[in-house]
């Protein structure tokens, strides 16, 4: 509260700190207050009020008005904390009021959008009056009372883009006289969903006349508030409570104030008085309702001052609950942060999924928000490498030659060729050396060569006397071609077979079987 001052001025109190207060006269010409005053240490930041009106639409006076305040930028400096060094704005930007999204190093950031928090709240209270008031003829009883039907609004056009806080409650009259006065409430401007859309004004006057003004009472004293009812007289049973007001300003003729300045009522504590019960204390005050808006439920408390004499439990309720009223719920649209950027790739070659997040701005007990908060969409880089893939070895081929030394090989074959740089295919035909018995030389070799014709003379010969007897023999067909060699180069394999025509049922040809033969091809480098 600002403290009380001389008579015809008007207190200012910024609550921040210290609460300093200054005071300061209107008139009729004079009714418009603006103050502005910087926080310190800040880049260029401020709290103030632009052309506040203290003449009311009926030229009365105000009698009190509380205004909270947010911080705004001066467009002068580039600073983001309290203490950020001197980085002037060029070109200099308009004034505007701080957001809780301006920057994550502020110390205002709220990385949900919420409210942006209050530094300071000013009161301006009129503590006296003198002088004429801004009209020159006053209005008379009938033209007030005629005036205040009409004022009245009955619905609220707030557009639906406007979000605001709940009405403050309304403020004493104007008027402590039965002069035409007004009285008024406000309101915060939480979240404008559409700029080019304009929000009505943050304060609401409706008429009113100062107390006990009616043809029966004439009295025109300034009273203040009650204050608190005092205690019950008696801790069990029936007893009173009082409360009092006391005369803020006399009549001007002198006379003296018909208005009463204390009022006495009944009140109850502990109404069963007896060894059983328990002494409690009244009943606090309500909480606030559970609800922002619609139907809640708001409960007080009290405590128990002494157990009952005979050591029976207390029976006495300390908590008591009824339902409370709000304004009507409504649903309004969400105030959402912009979309963030697409992420990384989930992946680093080939397909994956990439997506981007934004922040629902607009205060919870707002309303519900279904509006989706993240989005997923496909992506593709380059292909992914393929590595070569091969079959495993073949068998070792037979020796190439029939005696001395040879070699054989081995072959294995590609399943997956290398692609998008994949790793390259090793080799595919692998030699080794063999050797077969040694080779004979000279007469020695004439000798085993006439040797091996003749006993293949005898087989053949011998061949021919089964035909001839018609004996089951174990017949072959020729040799097939020759197969397609298994690379182009750097060195593969030819096949070729020998298959049974028909096959004895005798045991001295039982062996005999299918033929292969193998032989390499294309050993040219690749």
């Amino acid at each position: 509260m600002p403290r009380a001052l001389q008579t015809g001025d008007l207190a200012v109190s910024e609550l921040t700190r210290a609460a300093p207060s200054a005071e300061f006269s209107v008139d009729r010409h004079r009714h418009l207050m603006s103050f502005l005053t910087m926080l310190g240490p800040s880049p260029d930041w401020n709290v103030g009020l632009s052309a506040e009106d203290l003449c009311t639409k009926d030229c009365g006076w105000v009698q009190k008005v509380v205004q909270d305040l947010i911080p705004w930028d001066a467009g002068t400096d580039s600073g983001v904390t309290y203490e950020s060094p001197n980085k002037p704005t060029v070109p200099q930007e308009k004034i505007r009021p701080l957001t809780s999204l301006d920057h994550p190093q502020s110390p205002f950031y709220d990385p949900e959008g919420g409210s942006i928090k209050l530094v300071a709240r000013v009161v301006i209270e009129r503590i006296a009056r003198k002088g004429e008031q801004c009209n020159i003829v006053p209005d008379n009883i009938d033209d007030i009372v005629a005036d205040l039907a009409p004022e009245e609004k009955e619905e609220d056009d707030t557009p639906e883009t406007c979000i605001y806080s709940n009405w403050s409650p309304w403020s004493a009259c104007s008027s402590s006289t039965c002069e035409k006065g007004k009285r008024m409430r406000q309101r915060m401007l939480k979240a404008q969903l559409d700029l080019s859309v304009p929000c009505p004004d943050t304060q609401d006057f409706q008429p009113c006349m100062g107390p006990g003004c009616s043809d029966e009472d004439g009295s025109t004293c300034m009273m203040s508030d009650w204050i608190t009812w005092s205690p019950c007289s008696v801790s069990c049973g029936m007893g009173t409570r009082s409360r009092e007001r006391y005369v803020k300003q006399f009549p001007e003729d002198g006379s003296m104030c018909k208005v009463p300045t204390e009022e006495t009522e009944k009140c109850v504590v502990n109404e069963e008085c007896s060894p059983s019960s328990c002494l409690v204390t009244e009943w606090g005050e309500w909480d606030e309702c559970s609800a922002s808006c619609g139907t809640g439920m708001k409960r007080r408390h009290r405590m128990i001052k002494m157990t009952p004499a005979d050591g029976s439990m207390c029976k006495a309720e300390t908590t008591e609950a009824e339902k409370c009223m709000m304004p009507e719920c409504h649903t309004i649209p969400c105030l959402l942060s912009p979309w963030s950027e697409w992420s990384d790739c989930s992946v680093t070659c080939g397909k994956g999924m990439r997506t981007r997040q934004r922040m629902l701005k607009s205060a919870a007990e707002l309303g519900d928000c279904n509006e989706e908060l993240e989005q997923a969409e496909k992506c593709m880089l380059p292909e992914c490498p393929i590595d070569c893939e091969l079959t495993e070895w073949s068998q070792w081929s037979e020796c190439n030659t029939s005696c001395g030394k040879g070699h054989m090989i081995r072959t294995r074959m590609i399943k997956i060729e290398p692609q998008f740089g994949g790793a390259a295919c090793p080799e595919t035909v692998q030699r080794a050396k063999c050797r077969v018995r040694k080779c004979l030389r000279g007469a020695g070799m004439e000798k085993r060569r006439w040797k091996e014709a003749r006993e293949k003379r005898r087989s053949e010969q011998a061949k021919k006397n089964l035909d001839s007897e018609q004996y089951p023999v174990c017949r072959l067909k020729p040799w097939t071609a020759w197969t397609e060699c298994s690379t182009l180069c750097g060195g593969g394999i030819q096949e070729r077979y020998m298959l049974v025509k028909k096959r004895s049922k005798s045991t001295q040809f039982s062996s005999c079987k299918d033929k292969k033969e193998l032989r390499a091809c294309n050993v040219h480098p690749c």
